[in-house]
């Protein structure tokens, strides 16, 4: 069992009930608390085999691998799973990795098979967590393999098919149910359709059905029974509208307890079955004399059903089918291959030895090392030509900052990347690309480390790969690094050992961290808070925590319980402070601040988080690395740790003993971080602390505002 989003492994025993040469018949039962500590668990089969296989041909295999493919590291900043169908080599996000080949040695054969299903209905299934009280769900994912998924409680609603007539009618069945024996029981059930602003939500009549031939498919004395449904929506009658509309289907229960108190009805999206082939089915149909194209679809990562309608113009169609079908070109493997021959090619055009390219966080960001890099160069290298590499979908910043760029994997960017004197970068670069001779290729990371890197990990559980694959690839990139940028020494010792890295290190310092050190002053401060809108009256607690990976409400939705009494400080602080929270993306949006307004403002989407440090007078952080950066500011820090009994284990990977250095007081309570403040606040928000002083000497000691004059005339 591998854990989609952590990549923790977990090995399930199980028994052979009969075997042969074709085929073994095995059970095995699963542990419902270990399978309580992840969100998906896709599920494989391991079989190790003697094969004779030589090391020369097992090499020849794996440098024709699709590994090729790869966008290299993810950053931790910022991920996602989204597809810019405009790209040429960019990876489609699977779902589940492909079958994976490992040669651990010479005659032995490691094979790594997804385990495939052909039930229908497995998520009949579901059973409840014993402790949790959490549904444990089977399911067959789109590609007809087996997985489990663990989420709060609520319904499930699938559809099994969807029709659209040249009427324009939508005819749905499917099934719902809840492993919850209450909620079949207590909760009123509709199916409604909602539109776009100013669409009164519309309630959809459908038949209830009993659905016995699905009765072969239940655990054992489990509490429930899926009912079918079937309903008929009449496309025309709420889709006359002026203006494109998407509409979105869902299922509503509610009881006698939500319909007393101010919450929200629980409405579930309608969902098509995974193993079902997406649905996209249109008509063209007249509306007061106008033709309008109805579309049926099931989007791709949720499958929930969308009806859209849109105006009806011949010339579009063919465009977008234009469009399409260069898409399908661009994502064949004979066209990643050729381009692939193409940038080789270009390698051998002549430099442009006045051109940068730029690339922060695989091309998704304006940020980090790059951008004081590059807005250095901007004011004293007039004779550079400064371009960025820029994923499709981070396009709109550039263009509306003014900020010259490339598309990622475009042809633009191909000559460019090819023939550029200069690659600046802050995280690994896809395996694939060659780097000419003429290439100087500047790496510049992305952080002090904290957690274990590469050659110093002992063991990578990650889908897809493996310890050994994973540091001979991360080798493979580092070996084409020409400079690699250190903040100070404790960095350039583990970053030499970690990335196997003989070659230069520029240490200097980190270029992002100058601007803590030139604005650092009243009048910028006072700019910065006037930008922000926060008052300059008071002072200013930044909450930047990190997020928890095993806490979740779905996938790519992480639950943080916010133990922070925010309404306990403001009864204490609100005259006097305000508090700027830094959440991580994925759980920002789970917060309901107006009972804060005021008092709290919320910042996650802000850009550029050194404005964040400079205009705040005190940080409250947790095990997050944004305390090495803000230690340079010499402000104190609070660490709020409510859960370190619990987070401990997992800093067994660290190189940085936290309970024992970390350069400020660690504090598990409200209480006790308002008697923190006070403190702070009695010594008059100076840091009287040889921690901290051995902190700042061993991390900041290279930072004064220089790093970017000096990381440049190095090598520039």
């Amino acid at each position: 069992m591998v854990e989609r989003n952590t990549g923790l492994e977990w090995e399930v025993p199980f028994t052979v009930l009969e075997a042969n040469e074709q085929y073994y018949v095995f059970e095995s039962q699963l542990d419902q608390l270990e399978i309580g500590k992840g969100l998906v668990w896709d599920v494989y089969l391991i079989i190790h085999a003697k094969q004779a296989v030589s090391p020369d041909e097992q090499q020849h295999e794996n440098a024709s691998s699709e590994d090729d493919f790869d966008e290299g590291e993810a950053a931790e900043e910022e991920t996602s799973t989204e597809t810019d169908n405009d790209s040429v080599i960019e990876n489609d996000s699977e779902e589940e990795p492909e079958t994976e080949e490992t040669f651990e040695e010479y005659g032995i054969i490691e094979k790594k098979y997804r385990m495939r299903t052909k039930h229908a209905f497995l998520e009949l299934g579901a059973v409840v967590h014993p402790e949790t009280k959490q549904a444990i769900t089977p399911y067959t994912t789109n590609k007809g393999n087996l997985s489990f998924k663990v989420h709060d409680r609520g319904t499930l609603i699938k559809v099994e098919s969807a029709e659209l007539d040249k009427r324009g009618n939508v005819t749905i069945e499917g099934f719902y149910f809840s492993p919850f024996s209450d909620e079949n029981e207590a909760l009123e059930k509709a199916l409604v359709i909602r539109g776009p602003e100013g669409f009164e939500e519309l309630a959809i009549p459908f038949v209830t059905l009993t659905r016995k031939d699905l009765n072969p498919y239940y655990q054992e004395q489990q509490p429930y029974v899926a009912m079918g449904f079937k309903a008929l929506l009449p496309v025309k009658e709420f889709c006359n509208m002026d203006e494109n509309s998407t509409f979105r289907l869902y299922f509503k229960w509610k009881d006698e307890e939500e319909a007393a108190s101010d919450q929200e009805d629980r409405a579930y999206p309608l969902q098509l079955l995974s193993f079902k082939r997406r649905i996209h089915k249109s008509i063209i149909i007249n509306m007061n004399n106008r033709k309008k194209k109805v579309s049926l679809i099931t989007r791709k990562k949720t499958r929930s059903l969308v009806i859209k309608v849109v105006e009806y113009s011949l010339l579009q169609e063919l465009k977008k089918k234009v469009r399409r079908t260069i898409t399908k070109v661009k994502q064949h493997k004979k066209t990643k291959k050729a381009y692939m021959v193409a940038f080789k090619m270009a390698g051998y055009l002549p430099v442009k030895k006045n051109l940068v390219m730029f690339e922060s966080f695989l091309g998704k960001q304006y940020s980090c090392n790059p951008r004081a890099i590059y807005e250095y160069l901007k004011e004293n290298r007039p004779d550079l030509e400064l371009v960025w590499s820029v994923d499709g979908r981070s396009i709109s910043k550039f263009e509306n900052a003014d900020i010259p760029y490339a598309k990622r994997f475009s042809i633009k960017w191909l000559f460019k990347m090819a023939r550029a004197r200069y690659w600046v970068t802050n995280s690994r670069m896809p395996l694939w690309i060659p780097k000419a001779k003429h290439t100087v290729y500047f790496q510049t990371w992305h952080g002090t480390p904290l957690k274990r890197l590469a050659a110093d990990m002992d063991e990578v559980h990650m889908p897809g790969t493996n310890t050994k694959k994973y540091k001979a690839n991360f080798h493979k990139e580092s070996s084409k690094w020409d400079y690699l940028l250190s903040p100070n020494a404790y960095s350039t010792e583990i970053f030499r050992r970690a990335f196997n890295f003989q070659k230069e290190v520029v240490e200097v310092g980190y270029p992002r961290n100058d601007v803590l050190y030139t604005k650092n002053n009243p009048d910028d401060i006072k700019d910065l808070k006037e930008k922000l809108q926060l008052p300059q009256d008071k002072k200013v607690i930044l909450y930047a925590p990190t997020w928890r990976d095993d806490q979740f409400y779905g996938k790519g939705r992480y639950k943080f319980d916010l133990e922070l009494d925010l309404l306990q400080l403001k009864d204490k602080f609100g005259e006097d402070y305000v508090i700027v929270l830094r959440m991580h993306y994925l759980v920002a949006e789970n917060f309901d601040l107006s009972p804060y307004e005021g008092f709290v403002f919320d910042f996650s989407y802000h850009g550029d988080i050194n404005e964040l440090y400079l205009v705040s007078d005190i940080m409250i952080t947790d095990y997050s690395s944004v305390f090495f950066d803000y230690a340079n500011l010499k402000r104190p820090m609070l660490f709020f740790v409510y859960d370190i009994d619990s987070y401990r284990d997992k800093l067994r990977g660290f190189y940085f003993d936290f309970e024992t250095y970390a350069p400020g007081p660690l504090v598990k309570t409200t209480d006790e971080v308002i008697s923190a403040i006070e403190k702070i606040e009695s010594d008059g928000f100076e840091i009287q602390s040889e921690i901290f002083d051995d902190f700042y000497e061993r991390f900041c000691y290279l930072e004064s505002g220089q790093s970017s004059h000096k990381a440049v005339q190095k090598v520039f």
